[in-house]
C-alpha cells in the first residue's frame, strides 16, 4: 500500500514549563519533584511513602502481589478505578490520578471481611493484591448483577497464589455482593482528584535525570517527537518497565502518550472502518475488536487471554504493535483482518498495511520521530470467516508459544481470498504466503487443506526455545489450519463448543 501524506494543523510549542508531578494518595494531594522519572510506583510506596502493604513478587507484572488501583475522573465527574501492577508503572504516570493501595481499604472493606470469613489468606503475601483486584471488581459491579464465578476467575487471572488457595478466594469473591458496600469513589476523593487534575501538562525534570514529558494533545505530541526524535516513547510501561527492572537500562528522555485523549478514542469512521487510537488500552481495544467481530471468531477469547487485567488496563494495543515481538498476540489477529496503521511525523501522516510494518526482529518501519497514531480495521464482509487461536503452557496470563489469526472469504464453497498470520514461527509476526496461495481460488475441501498445510511447512522455519520446540510449532500451526477448516467447511462445520476442551 503506498504511503499517503496529509496536512496537519499548525503545531504548538513543544515543551511546557517544568513542574512537580501531583497525585492523590491517602486522601491528600502529593507532590514529587526530586525522584528519577523511572522510579516505580511500588518503590515509591515502600521506600518513600512507607506503605508496605503492597508487596514485590516477580517485579515484572506477572504475579499481582503489587496490584494497586488507579482512579481517574471521567467527563461525568465519576471516578473509575482500574487495577495495575505498581512494580512496572513509573511514578510520573500517576500525575493527575488517585493511587489506592490496600491501606486505603482500612481493614473493613467487604472484600477483606469476605477473605477472612472464607479463609482466603494463607501465607498472606499475595493477599493485598487479591484484595485490590476484588475491590475493583466490587466497585465495577456495584448496582448491577453479581459477577459469576468464571468472571471472577477471569478478573483474578493476573493474581498468583503460591499457596494454591484459589477456591476460598473465589468463595470470598462470591460472598462480597451480599455484604454492605463500601464505595471507593467518595466525594472527598473526587475533590482531591479535581485539585490534582488542575495542573497544566506535565514536564517533569528531576535533578540529574533526563526529562519526562506528558503532552495532552496530538499536535503537541507530534511536535515534541519531531523536535526530539531520540526520545523514548512510553505508553503503558508494561514492556518498558521491564527494561528498567530486569535489564537496568537507562531510558533517557521520555515522552509519555497516556495524556493524549485523541490517542485513546475508538470509533467507526465514515468509510466503515474501525479506528482504534494507538493509546487506547488493551482492554478497551480488545473489547472493541470483539464487538466488531462477534460470535465464534475467537477475538473475545484472545482478548481475555492477552496477559492479565492489570496489564490490559495499563498497556496499549498501539504499544503492542510497535514493540514488534514475534510472539505478540495482537499482530496476528490484526494482520489477518487486513488492518492498516496511521503513522505520523510532525505535520505529515502516512498509512501502511500492518503486514508491511515489520522489517526484522524487533525492527519496524517507523522513522525517527514518527509514531503510530491509530490502527484501522475493515468491517466484516459477506462470506468472511475469522478464527483466532493462542497456544501457551498456561491458559491465563502466559506468553504464546504460537498464536494465529486466520481469515477467509468464501464464495460458493470456494476460497476467494485468505490471510493466515502467525506469531511464534519467525523473527516477526508474518503471513503464510504459500499457504494462502494454496487455498485461493480452490474449493474449501480436505484436499485444499492438506495442500495449505504442506505449503505452510515451507513458509516458516521456526526455532526451538523454552516455550516450544520447532517441531511442535510446525505441527501445531498445521493443526490450527485444520481447526479452521473444521469450523468453516461447507459440509457439517463444527460449532465452537465442539472444538474446545473447555466446553467439556
Amino acid at each position: 500500500m503506498p504511503d499517503t501524506l496529509t496536512p496537519a494543523p499548525d503545531l504548538p510549542p513543544a515543551v511546557p514549563p517544568a513542574r512537580p508531578l501531583r497525585f492523590v494518595h491517602r486522601g491528600a494531594v502529593v507532590a514529587v519533584d526530586d525522584l528519577p522519572p523511572t522510579t516505580t510506583v511500588l518503590r515509591w510506596l515502600r521506600e518513600h511513602a512507607r506503605c508496605t502493604g503492597t508487596k514485590e513478587g516477580c517485579n515484572e507484572g506477572d504475579c499481582g502481589a503489587c496490584t494497586v488501583l488507579l482512579g481517574e475522573a471521567g467527563p461525568d465527574g465519576r471516578v473509575a478505578f482500574k487495577p495495575v501492577n505498581s512494580c512496572i508503572q513509573f511514578l510520573p504516570v500517576l500525575d493527575g490520578k488517585a493511587l489506592l493501595t490496600v491501606e486505603d481499604l482500612g481493614g473493613t472493606h467487604p472484600v477483606q471481611q469476605a477473605l477472612v470469613a472464607c479463609h482466603g489468606s494463607q501465607c498472606g503475601f499475595c493477599t493485598p493484591g487479591f484484595a485490590m483486584t476484588l475491590a475493583a471488581l466490587a466497585e465495577r459491579s456495584a448496582g448491577g448483577p453479581a459477577p459469576t464465578r468464571p468472571a471472577i476467575a477471569d478478573a483474578l487471572s493476573g493474581n498468583l497464589c503460591r499457596c494454591t488457595g484459589y477456591r476460598p478466594i473465589l468463595d470470598a469473591a462470591e460472598r462480597v455482593p451480599a455484604l454492605p458496600p463500601q464505595p471507593l469513589a467518595t466525594p472527598a476523593l473526587a475533590g482531591a482528584l479535581a485539585a490534582a487534575q488542575a495542573d497544566t501538562a506535565l514536564h517533569y525534570q528531576a535533578p540529574g535525570a533526563a526529562p519526562f514529558h506528558a503532552p495532552r494533545s496530538l499536535d503537541a505530541l507530534a511536535a515534541l517527537l519531531a523536535a526530539r526524535p531520540q526520545a523514548r516513547l512510553l505508553a503503558g510501561c508494561t514492556d518498558i518497565g521491564l527494561w528498567v527492572n530486569k535489564q537496568f537500562r537507562a531510558l533517557g528522555e521520555i515522552v509519555y502518550l497516556g495524556e493524549v485523549a485523541e490517542l485513546q478514542a475508538i470509533a467507526p469512521e465514515a468509510d466503515g472502518w474501525l479506528r482504534i487510537g494507538a493509546g487506547a488500552s488493551l482492554q478497551a481495544a480488545w473489547d472493541a475488536l470483539a464487538a466488531w467481530w462477534p460470535g465464534d471468531s475467537g477475538v473475545a477469547e484472545m482478548g481475555r487471554r492477552f496477559a492479565s487485567p492489570p496489564v490490559r488496563e495499563a498497556g496499549t494495543l498501539g504499544g503492542n504493535l510497535a514493540n514488534g515481538s514475534p510472539i505478540g498476540d495482537g499482530a496476528p489477529v490484526l494482520m489477518a483482518l487486513g488492518a492498516e496503521l496511521l503513522l505520523r511525523h510532525g505535520a505529515a501522516n502516512r498509512t501502511m498495511a500492518l503486514a508491511d510494518f515489520y522489517l526484522g526482529y524487533l525492527r519496524n518501519a517507523l522513522a525517527p520521530g514518527e509514531f503510530i497514531e491509530a490502527l484501522r480495521v475493515p468491517p466484516p464482509g459477506p462470506g468472511e470467516q475469522l478464527r483466532c487461536y493462542k497456544l501457551s503452557k498456561r491458559h491465563d496470563c502466559d506468553i504464546s508459544a504460537l498464536a494465529a489469526g486466520l481469515w477467509l472469504r468464501l464464495d460458493g464453497g470456494r476460497v476467494a481470498d485468505a490471510r493466515f498470520a502467525f506469531g511464534g514461527l519467525a523473527a516477526t509476526v508474518a503471513r503464510a504466503a504459500g499457504a494462502e496461495a494454496a487455498v485461493r481460488g480452490q474449493p474449501w475441501t480436505a484436499e485444499t487443506l492438506r495442500a495449505a498445510q504442506a505449503a505452510l511447512d515451507a513458509d516458516f522455519q521456526p526455532l526451538s526455545d523454552l516455550r516450544a520446540s520447532a517441531g511442535y510449532r510446525r505441527r501445531a500451526a498445521g493443526q490450527l489450519l485444520q481447526r479452521l477448516w473444521l469450523a468453516t467447511r461447507a459440509d457439517a462445520p463444527l460449532a465452537a463448543d465442539q472444538l474446545s476442551v473447555w466446553s467439556l
